[in-house]
């Protein structure tokens, strides 16, 4: 099979080791940066041109589009659908977890464990917004932000306010959440391909810090979900229709509550911290639906 990975930079740990499991099963892998596609809308013929030429004999995309050209790159994604092109992650999906406060409704709907959230319209009246939060700190996120960037702790109700106040003065969207103190600066990060959880890790957040992500500092171990926490990764990936996620959850006393899932997990992280061949799971996964 001719796969193509959607990635804009061919360096990174993701892209080159699908491109590494993909070869090792015999399939001819290509790298195309999304960013440099054009596409050509005519009646009942969809088009993608690459590099000056017409990219054809796609049999499969593996999509790791980057969250600040998911509008572009959802739209090349929809175009290799429109083509009859097997997607492992697809357009719709791609938008639906892109779109924080959308993805957060959705779950809450399926009935899976959240923090409290709570959002408005650039209120002016931040105490009473911020009083809805019955924790302290409190947590505040930009819905535009990634990889922990845009979160911000707010140790009393007061700062929270003042923090409020800033971003709706901005009119930067944002959502308060409650802080789950037992969780200690650590969350769960489930790997979902295909409807089945092929890897799990336990993140801690450096000392002094609250966020557990890998690029603020963060460490990662192996870790085995219990059969609670792997059954709400999965239904959160299949809410959000992704046939490949990277579900980030909190352990708390009422159960695992859902922070948010992705639809580009890295593979870096999983795979060092489980020893496990993900991307040859993503590869398998392909096949299975060519």
């Amino acid at each position: 099979m001719k796969i193509v990975i959607l990635s804009a930079n061919p360096k990174l740990y993701s892209t080159k080791r699908l491109i590494e499991a993909g070869e090792k099963r015999n399939h001819e892998m290509a790298v195309v940066n999304h960013t440099k596609c054009v596409l050509q809308i005519e009646k009942k013929n969809p088009i993608i041109v690459y590099q000056g030429t017409r990219l054809e004999g796609v049999d499969a995309v593996i999509p790791r589009i980057g969250a600040s050209v998911t509008f572009f790159g959802a739209a090349v994604v929809r175009q290799f659908e429109m083509q009859k092109i097997f997607t492992a992650v697809e357009s719709q999906a791609l938008v639906k977890s892109r779109d924080k406060l959308r993805s957060l409704q959705l779950l809450s709907r399926a009935g899976l464990g959240m923090p409290k959230t709570v959002f408005s319209n650039y209120t002016k009246d931040t105490e009473a917004v911020v009083s809805l939060i019955d924790s302290k700190p409190i947590i505040l996120k930009l819905l535009e932000g990634t990889q922990g960037l845009g979160v911000i702790l707010a140790e009393t109700k007061k700062a929270a306010e003042s923090v409020l106040e800033a971003f709706n003065g901005l009119e930067a969207r944002v959502v308060l959440q409650e802080f789950i103190e037992e969780a200690k600066g650590a969350d769960l990060r489930a790997f979902v391909v295909d409807g089945k959880v092929v890897g799990a890790m336990k993140r801690q957040a450096k000392e002094g810090e609250f966020r557990s992500n890998l690029h603020r500092g963060g460490s990662a171990e192996l870790i085995n979900l219990s059969d609670e926490e792997e059954d709400a990764a999965i239904k959160a990936a299949r809410v959000m229709g992704l046939g490949i996620a990277g579900v980030d959850m909190l352990q708390s006393s009422r159960g695992p509550l859902i922070l948010e899932v992705n639809s580009s997990p890295g593979l870096e992280g999983i795979e060092n911290a489980t020893g496990k061949d993900i991307a040859n799971q993503i590869i398998r996964y392909v096949e299975r639906h060519i």
